[in-house]
């Protein structure tokens, strides 16, 4: 079935006066952040703050990664109105114990603070990816500069204004999708929203985040089907944790040629860079 989207993007960054250092006044870019309030059925359910690159994309991840909705066959519409700063999605049959899934809700480490509703670790043991034998599931050390590079070269709101995360989806390193957004969950949600949309597997895809791998990012990936994560940012414990029970592989501190590989060693096919020469003194 057909899902019938709007296309509502929005500018991403306005113009606004400065003065600088030297009392001299000059005009930079800013991301245009804005509320965009998610009704299902008419029923009220978050305000996302957000760029609004790709609201409906959004929206659809949001509803996916919250677990509120098991397919996208489910989904009829989602119209987002600027005008009134809303997202109207309409289900095919409603969704199955709506107050239930929404009750429970946990504040995350998402900037400006994320919110996930029921139990962030429900459904965990459901969750399959590819095993490390797979080739699908293996990044070598080649491909991650690659990846890293196209990264690096690809033309951003983050290079023009600053203030927002970008997120990536690769096939190797193969650019397939680049999001950027007021907050990374934003930006993840995104990405899955349009996974789910066009039915893409994630088994032999790498997810890329400027942001921290926390538990949210991690779980977020794992239910994309994602086995590879990279990061510009670092890692937190929980998701540290929860990516050597998932069966990760989590990179971070991941610019140029550097990087750190925290979990999941035996995804990665290491081409060692040659020892340095020691100085002298």
């Amino acid at each position: 079935m057909t899902v019938r989207l709007t296309q509502a993007s929005a500018p991403l960054m306005r113009s606004i006066a400065v003065r600088d250092e030297f009392g001299a006044e000059r005009e930079v870019a800013i991301p245009a952040e804005r509320a965009l309030t998610v009704f299902v059925d008419k029923r009220e359910l978050v305000t996302l703050m957000t760029l609004g690159a790709a609201p409906e994309l959004l929206v659809l991840g949001y509803l996916r990664n919250q677990r509120l909705v098991e397919s996208v066959a489910e989904i009829d519409s989602v119209t987002v109105d600027w005008e009134v700063e809303a997202a109207a999605v309409a289900t095919r049959g409603g969704v199955q114990r709506f107050e239930e899934k929404t009750a429970k809700r946990v504040v995350t480490t998402g900037c400006g603070q994320g919110t996930v509703f029921g139990d962030l670790m429900a459904d965990l043991d459901a969750i399959r990816l590819p095993p490390a034998s797979d080739p699908r599931g293996r990044i070598s050390q080649a491909t991650l500069y690659g990846l890293l590079d196209a990264v690096r070269r690809q033309e951003s709101t983050y290079k023009s204004a600053g203030s927002v995360h970008g997120c990536a989806l690769f096939r190797q390193d193969e650019l397939l999708m680049f999001v950027e957004d007021v907050g990374r969950h934003n930006a993840i949600d995104t990405i899955a929203g349009w996974m789910w949309l066009h039915g893409v597997d994630g088994a032999d895809k790498i997810f890329y985040t400027t942001g921290r791998l926390t538990s949210e990012m991690v779980i977020k990936s794992a239910q994309m089907g994602v086995p590879i994560v990279v990061s510009r940012s670092g890692i937190t414990q929980m998701g540290y944790e929860l990516a050597r029970q998932l069966g990760l592989a989590l990179f971070g501190r991941a610019t140029n040629r550097h990087f750190l590989c925290y979990t999941g060693f035996e995804r990665f096919d290491a081409q060692p860079e040659p020892a340095r020469p020691a100085t002298k003194e």
